[in-house]
C-alpha cells in the first residue's frame, strides 16, 4: 500500500493537470468554465459595460482604501443576491466598482470570516463573483500578527507562501472539473512575476517590500505565546484568519494572486502582552500611507488605459 500511494503521487507530479480557467475579457464563458453565480449575473445585468481588470479585497482596517476609487459605484453586500454581510468592525461590506489610476477595478470592502459562522462557500461568494467578472489580477490584503522578529508593526509585506491551518478544502466552483480539488506544488498560489513587479514598484516609492509566509488559523482568538512559538518553528512569518481560501479559489480559476499583509503587532513569546482589535485597526490605518500608493502605482503602471474619461 505504501508503494501504491507513492507511485500515485509520482504520477500526479509528473503529469500535472492544468487548473481550470475562465475567460478574462470575453462576455461568453468557455464550455469548461463554472456556471456564473446569481450575484455575478445580477451585477452584469446592471453594469453591462463594466469590465474590471483588477479585483481588490480590503481587510481589517484597510477599507478606507476604497476612497481612492474614482467614479465609484457602491453596492452594499446586503443588496446583492446571496452575499453574506461582514460582522466584524473594520469590514463595511460594500462592493465598489470604479477606476483606480485609469484602470477599472472591483473592490470588496470587507470580507466575511469563517469564525463569524459562515460556511466556506458562503464566505467566498463575494470573491467568486469578482473573479467571474473577468479580472486579470487579484490583489488581496489583510492584517496579521508578526511572528518573525525582523518585521515591525505597521509594516507592509508581500505573501509568497502560506500554511493552511483552517482545515477546510476550497473546492473548485467548476462542476465540470474533476482535478480542481488537487493543487500541484508547481502551481504557485502567489504569482512570482507579480511579486517581482510589486517589489520594484515599492522601491520606486521609496520603501522595501519583504516577503513572508502567512499562516491562516480559524480564530477568532489571537494566538497564545505557545502558538506563536509553534507557528514560528513551522516556518510562518505572520499569522491571520483569512486570505488562504481566497488565494486558492483564484488559483483554481487561473487568476494571478498578489497578496499584501499589514503587520499590526509583532509578538514576543517571552513577554506576556494583550492585543486588542482597535490596535489592529490603528496599525492598519497607519500602513495605508504605503499600501494605497503601492496598489495605485501597480494599477497605473500595468493596467491604466490611455483613453481615460474623467
Amino acid at each position: 500500500m505504501r508503494n501504491a500511494k507513492h507511485n500515485a503521487a509520482e504520477i500526479l507530479e509528473r503529469h500535472p493537470r492544468e487548473p481550470p480557467t475562465i475567460s478574462h475579457r470575453l462576455p461568453v464563458q468557455p464550455a469548461n468554465a463554472p456556471d456564473p453565480c446569481a450575484a455575478t449575473q445580477w451585477i452584469q445585468n446592471r453594469h453591462r459595460s463594466f469590465r474590471p481588470r483588477i479585483g481588490i479585497v480590503l481587510g481589517s482596517g484597510l477599507g478606507d482604501l476604497a476612497q481612492a476609487i474614482e467614479e465609484p459605484t457602491q453596492i452594499a453586500y446586503r443588496d446583492i443576491p446571496d452575499f453574506p454581510e461582514p460582522k466584524v468592525p473594520g469590514h463595511s461590506g460594500q462592493l465598489v466598482l470604479g477606476h483606480l489610476e485609469g484602470a477599472q477595478v472591483a473592490v470588496l470592502q470587507g470580507r466575511c470570516h469563517l469564525y463569524e459562522g459562515w460556511s466556506l462557500e458562503e464566505s467566498l461568494r463575494p470573491l467568486r463573483t469578482v473573479l467571474e467578472l473577468g479580472i486579470e489580477l487579484l490583489i488581496l490584503s489583510n492584517a496579521s500578527g508578526g511572528i518573525n522578529p525582523r518585521f515591525h508593526s505597521g509594516q507592509v509585506v508581500a505573501i509568497d507562501s502560506h500554511i493552511n491551518w483552517l482545515f477546510q478544502s476550497t473546492k473548485s466552483p467548476n462542476r465540470h472539473d474533476t482535478a480542481g480539488y488537487i493543487l500541484m506544488r508547481n502551481k504557485r498560489t502567489y504569482d512570482a512575476q507579480w511579486l517581482t513587479k510589486a517589489r520594484e514598484t515599492a522601491e520606486e516609492l521609496g520603501f522595501s517590500l519583504p516577503s513572508a509566509t502567512y499562516l491562516a488559523t480559524l480564530g477568532p482568538n489571537y494566538e497564545t505565546r505557545a502558538e506563536y512559538r509553534a507557528f514560528g518553528r513551522l516556518g510562518a512569518d505572520i499569522v491571520g484568519m483569512s486570505t488562504v481560501p481566497e488565494s486558492i479559489l483564484a488559483m483554481q480559476l487561473g487568476t494571478p494572486v498578489l497578496a499584501f499583509s499589514v503587520v499590526t503587532n509583532v509578538a514576543n513569546p517571552d513577554i506576556p502582552t494583550a492585543t486588542q482589535h482597535n490596535e489592529v485597526l490603528a496599525w492598519s490605518s497607519l500602513a495605508r500611507s504605503r499600501l494605497e500608493p503601492l496598489v495605485s502605482r501597480i494599477a497605473s503602471k500595468y493596467f491604466s488605459t490611455p483613453n481615460r474619461n474623467h
